[in-house]
Protein backbone atom coordinates (compact mmCIF):
# COMPACT_ATOMS: atom_id res chain seq x y z
CA UNK A 1 0.00 0.00 0.00
CA UNK A 2 1.24 3.52 -1.02
CA UNK A 3 1.78 5.96 1.23
CA UNK A 4 -0.32 9.12 1.24
CA UNK A 5 -0.17 12.70 1.94
CA UNK A 6 -0.81 13.66 5.50
CA UNK A 7 1.16 15.87 8.05
CA UNK A 8 4.41 15.44 8.92
CA UNK A 9 5.25 13.79 5.22
CA UNK A 10 8.34 15.15 2.88
CA UNK A 11 6.06 15.70 -0.45
CA UNK A 12 8.19 15.68 -4.06
CA UNK A 13 6.12 17.47 -6.64
CA UNK A 14 6.23 18.96 -10.08
CA UNK A 15 4.42 21.69 -10.59
CA UNK A 16 3.23 24.65 -12.73
CA UNK A 17 1.01 27.55 -11.75
CA UNK A 18 -0.57 30.04 -13.98
CA UNK A 19 -2.97 33.00 -13.11
CA UNK A 20 -6.80 33.39 -14.35
CA UNK A 21 -5.50 34.03 -18.02
CA UNK A 22 -3.13 30.78 -18.34
CA UNK A 23 0.36 33.07 -18.51
CA UNK A 24 2.61 30.26 -16.59
CA UNK A 25 4.00 32.65 -13.37
CA UNK A 26 6.32 29.64 -11.63
CA UNK A 27 7.11 25.91 -13.02
CA UNK A 28 10.07 22.96 -11.79
CA UNK A 29 9.51 22.00 -15.17
CA UNK A 30 13.58 21.48 -15.92
CA UNK A 31 14.41 21.69 -12.41
CA UNK A 32 14.39 19.47 -9.27
CA UNK A 33 11.34 18.75 -7.76
CA UNK A 34 9.26 21.36 -5.21
CA UNK A 35 10.00 19.65 -1.69
CA UNK A 36 7.65 20.84 1.20
CA UNK A 37 6.75 19.55 5.04
CA UNK A 38 3.06 18.96 4.40
CA UNK A 39 1.29 20.74 7.24
CA UNK A 40 4.34 23.11 8.56
CA UNK A 41 2.15 25.86 6.06
CA UNK A 42 5.09 25.56 3.69
CA UNK A 43 2.95 26.08 0.46
CA UNK A 44 -0.41 27.96 0.34
CA UNK A 45 -3.61 26.81 2.29
CA UNK A 46 -5.70 25.97 -0.86
CA UNK A 47 -2.72 23.34 -2.65
CA UNK A 48 -1.72 21.78 0.71
CA UNK A 49 -5.60 20.94 1.44
CA UNK A 50 -5.84 19.59 -1.84
CA UNK A 51 -2.88 17.76 -1.91
CA UNK A 52 -4.32 15.48 1.51
CA UNK A 53 -4.84 12.17 0.16
CA UNK A 54 -2.90 12.18 -3.26
CA UNK A 55 -0.10 9.06 -3.42
CA UNK A 56 3.16 9.28 -5.32
CA UNK A 57 2.25 9.21 -9.69
CA UNK A 58 -0.85 11.42 -9.11
CA UNK A 59 -1.45 14.71 -11.13
CA UNK A 60 -3.24 16.93 -9.76
CA UNK A 61 -4.68 20.26 -11.08
CA UNK A 62 -5.97 23.00 -8.82
CA UNK A 63 -7.22 26.02 -8.78
CA UNK A 64 -6.60 28.11 -5.36
CA UNK A 65 -8.89 31.51 -4.29
CA UNK A 66 -6.79 34.45 -2.89
CA UNK A 67 -8.16 33.93 0.30
CA UNK A 68 -7.05 30.19 0.17
CA UNK A 69 -3.87 31.59 -1.39
CA UNK A 70 -1.65 34.95 -1.10
CA UNK A 71 -4.63 36.47 0.65
CA UNK A 72 -6.29 39.31 -0.60
CA UNK A 73 -5.51 42.76 -1.69
CA UNK A 74 -4.86 44.97 1.47
CA UNK A 75 -5.06 48.74 0.35
CA UNK A 76 -3.24 49.94 3.33
CA UNK A 77 0.24 47.98 2.46
CA UNK A 78 -0.17 50.34 -1.05
CA UNK A 79 1.29 53.69 0.02
CA UNK A 80 2.87 56.46 -1.86
CA UNK A 81 6.56 57.57 -0.58
CA UNK A 82 8.84 60.30 -1.21
CA UNK A 83 11.40 59.59 -3.97
CA UNK A 84 14.10 60.53 -2.15
CA UNK A 85 13.93 58.01 0.41
CA UNK A 86 15.58 55.53 -2.48
CA UNK A 87 19.27 55.30 -3.08
CA UNK A 88 18.83 54.33 -6.86
CA UNK A 89 17.76 57.02 -9.40
CA UNK A 90 16.67 54.77 -11.94
CA UNK A 91 13.61 53.50 -9.90
CA UNK A 92 10.90 51.58 -12.46
CA UNK A 93 7.70 49.96 -12.37
CA UNK A 94 7.86 46.24 -10.98
CA UNK A 95 11.21 46.68 -8.90
CA UNK A 96 10.97 45.05 -5.97
CA UNK A 97 12.77 46.34 -2.66
CA UNK A 98 13.25 44.99 1.27
CA UNK A 99 12.53 47.31 3.59
CA UNK A 100 12.77 47.51 7.78
CA UNK A 101 9.21 47.34 9.14
CA UNK A 102 8.02 49.23 11.62
CA UNK A 103 7.88 45.57 13.91
CA UNK A 104 11.37 45.13 12.73
CA UNK A 105 10.98 42.47 10.37
CA UNK A 106 11.49 42.49 6.62
CA UNK A 107 9.18 43.82 4.22
CA UNK A 108 9.28 42.72 0.60
CA UNK A 109 8.17 45.81 -1.56
CA UNK A 110 7.32 46.51 -5.34
CA UNK A 111 7.35 49.87 -6.97
CA UNK A 112 3.77 50.41 -8.77
CA UNK A 113 4.29 53.69 -10.22
CA UNK A 114 6.98 56.49 -10.33
CA UNK A 115 6.12 60.05 -10.35
CA UNK A 116 7.95 62.67 -10.58
CA UNK A 117 8.95 63.38 -6.42
CA UNK A 118 7.16 60.11 -5.26
CA UNK A 119 7.14 56.46 -5.59
CA UNK A 120 3.70 53.92 -4.94
CA UNK A 121 5.23 51.22 -3.32
CA UNK A 122 3.21 47.95 -2.53
CA UNK A 123 4.08 45.63 0.51
CA UNK A 124 1.22 43.18 -0.98
CA UNK A 125 2.25 39.86 -1.49
CA UNK A 126 2.75 40.00 -5.66
CA UNK A 127 0.52 37.03 -6.02
CA UNK A 128 -2.13 38.94 -3.62
CA UNK A 129 -6.25 39.15 -5.01
CA UNK A 130 -5.13 36.46 -7.85
CA UNK A 131 -7.16 33.48 -8.43
CA UNK A 132 -3.97 30.99 -9.36
CA UNK A 133 -4.14 27.53 -11.15
CA UNK A 134 -1.99 24.37 -10.06
CA UNK A 135 -0.97 21.71 -12.05
CA UNK A 136 1.17 19.16 -9.90
CA UNK A 137 1.77 15.90 -10.37
CA UNK A 138 3.49 14.04 -6.51
CA UNK A 139 6.93 12.37 -7.53
CA UNK A 140 7.37 11.02 -3.78
CA UNK A 141 6.28 11.12 -0.51
CA UNK A 142 8.47 9.93 2.82
CA UNK A 143 8.68 10.32 6.14
CA UNK A 144 9.72 13.82 7.55
CA UNK A 145 13.07 13.21 9.76
CA UNK A 146 13.08 14.62 12.92
CA UNK A 147 15.83 17.55 12.00
CA UNK A 148 13.10 18.51 8.97
CA UNK A 149 10.41 18.06 12.12
CA UNK A 150 12.54 20.30 14.17
CA UNK A 151 13.04 22.78 11.39
CA UNK A 152 9.49 23.00 10.28
CA UNK A 153 10.98 21.91 6.59
CA UNK A 154 12.31 20.07 4.34
CA UNK A 155 15.77 19.33 3.46
CA UNK A 156 17.33 18.11 0.32
CA UNK A 157 17.89 14.48 -0.57
CA UNK A 158 21.61 14.66 0.93
CA UNK A 159 20.13 15.89 4.61
CA UNK A 160 21.55 19.24 4.14
CA UNK A 161 19.51 21.98 6.03
CA UNK A 162 19.75 25.53 4.16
Amino acid sequence: MSITIADNLIVNMHYTLTNENGDILDSSEGADPLAYLHGAQNIIPGLEKALVGKSAGDAVQVTVSPIEGYGEIVPEMIETVEKSLFEDENIEVGMMFEAQAPDGSLQHLIVKEVRENEVVIDANHPLAGMTLSFDVTIVDIREATEEELSHGHAHDAGGHAH
